[in-house]
């Protein structure tokens, strides 16, 4: 059985309905999925760390010692996406999502596609 653990930045208070948070690091909270062999098997809420600008580590570091293995974000900057490989963690773009419900179906369907170097932007991006 194959199960991987994907968090999505939310809008407070987190779930399948809420929008997006605009930025990995500045979201209100993540929406934690676990995925087992295709299907969500649960649904949960992480909240998030203090985040200060240039302090793109600590979510990263949140993130991983919770065990999440993929990241859906909308904007990624080249030091964090790093840092996530670092850790094991696969960084998504979250494409045309517009709720975290939307962004884990197109997870599931394998239509996003991994973040790579040239999509960063110089920290702190929305998109």
């Amino acid at each position: 059985m194959e199960t991987i653990r994907l968090a999505i930045p939310s809008a407070a208070p987190g779930g399948l309905d809420c929008e997006l948070g605009a930025h990995f690091g500045h979201c209100d909270c993540y929406t934690v999925v676990d995925v087992a062999d295709g299907r969500v098997a649960a649904v949960n809420t992480l909240p998030n760390v203090p985040h200060v600008h240039g302090g793109c580590m600590a979510p990263v570091e949140h993130l991983a010692g919770h065990g999440v293995g993929a990241l859906v974000a909308g904007g990624m900057g080249l030091r964090p996406l790093m840092g996530f490989a670092q850790v094991g963690i696969t960084v998504y773009h979250g494409g045309t999502a517009a709720s975290v419900g939307q962004a884990v179906e197109a997870f599931l369907a394998g239509s996003l596609t991994p973040f790579s170097r040239n999509q960063t932007c110089g920290g702190g991006c929305e998109n």
